[in-house]
């Protein structure tokens, strides 16, 4: 073997060694993610209905007997798939509002600044306050959760928006133009790259609040959902259901935003390695 082969060697072992340390790395931190969950459990196990009234606080065996005895019963399966719909449908709607709106804002400053007034005092409106209204003027169906789900995620991604389409150097939009550029080439190739960022971000942020949205309706007036069986559980002292449904509502919320992960680093395929798993520890 030459001296040239085994530097070659050497050179291509020094540059995988990184991305093995960082595949490493990862293991170790779900299995330490894991290792922490069962503890927490294990503690939570031992201290309820010893140190602490498991009417208050119920061990975690009794509320995995209450969500395997809704699933059994089926009513676990319709109101998370009624939730689902609410949630899903409301953030469809209010992300693509917000996402035009946001462009068309950032690209008009006139517009925005005689605007802006009125956003702020409609962000400034609890939604949660505007929710019996949505009952009263839309009824206790699903036209009424959607809408409150629309109203949760509209500002979050409408403001992300339009910060990134307003964030961009000035600087690259005249040398676009100075190449000749057409507005319309302007926008895809440099306004809306450089503006992606903060739009996913603003998309991952809405999310939770999107579930919340259509939680708080289902409190409020509903016959369906999970926030109808938290309620109902609630108002029956029952609460293991009472945790067994938010239990549930946080297993979605993770899915979710693991999913929103995987479309993000597809998305943002041109951002460091580091930069992406920075954004994705938020």
């Amino acid at each position: 073997m030459t001296r040239a082969t085994t530097t070659a060697r050497r050179t291509v072992t020094l540059q995988q060694r990184p991305a093995a340390r960082v595949r490493r790395r990862r293991l170790p931190v779900w299995a330490q993610s894991l290792a922490l969950l069962v503890v927490l459990l294990a503690v939570w196990e031992a201290f309820s209905g010893r140190l602490v009234d498991p009417f208050y606080l119920p061990a975690p065996s009794a509320i995995a007997d209450a969500l395997a005895e809704s699933a059994v019963a089926g009513t676990l399966w319709a109101n998370l798939w009624t939730t689902v719909q609410e949630t899903a449908i409301g953030f469809l709607i209010g992300a693509l509002a917000a996402l035009v709106a946001g462009i068309v804002f950032g690209r008009s400053p006139r517009v925005a600044a005689v605007l802006d007034p009125f956003l702020v005092a409609l962000n400034a409106t609890p939604r949660v306050a505007l929710a019996p209204l949505f009952v009263v003027w839309f009824g206790i169906g699903f036209l009424s959760k959607v809408i409150l789900v629309i109203t949760m995620v509209f500002f979050i991604v409408f403001y992300n928006t339009f910060q990134g389409v307003r964030s961009v150097d000035a600087t690259y939009l005249r040398v676009a133009t100075v190449m000749g550029a057409s507005q319309r080439q302007i926008f895809r190739t440099v306004i809306l790259p450089a503006a992606t960022p903060l739009i996913v971000l603003g998309l991952k942020l809405s999310i939770p609040f999107a579930l919340i949205g259509a939680v708080i309706g289902e409190f409020i007036a509903s016959s369906a959902g999970l926030g109808y069986q938290i309620k109902l559980a609630s108002n029956t002292y029952d609460t293991a259901g009472t945790m067994a449904g938010i239990f549930v509502l946080m297993v979605v919320a993770v899915l979710i935003d693991l999913v929103l992960n995987r479309i993000a680093r597809r998305v943002l395929f041109w951002q460091p390695e580091s930069t992406e798993r920075t954004t994705n520890t938020l």
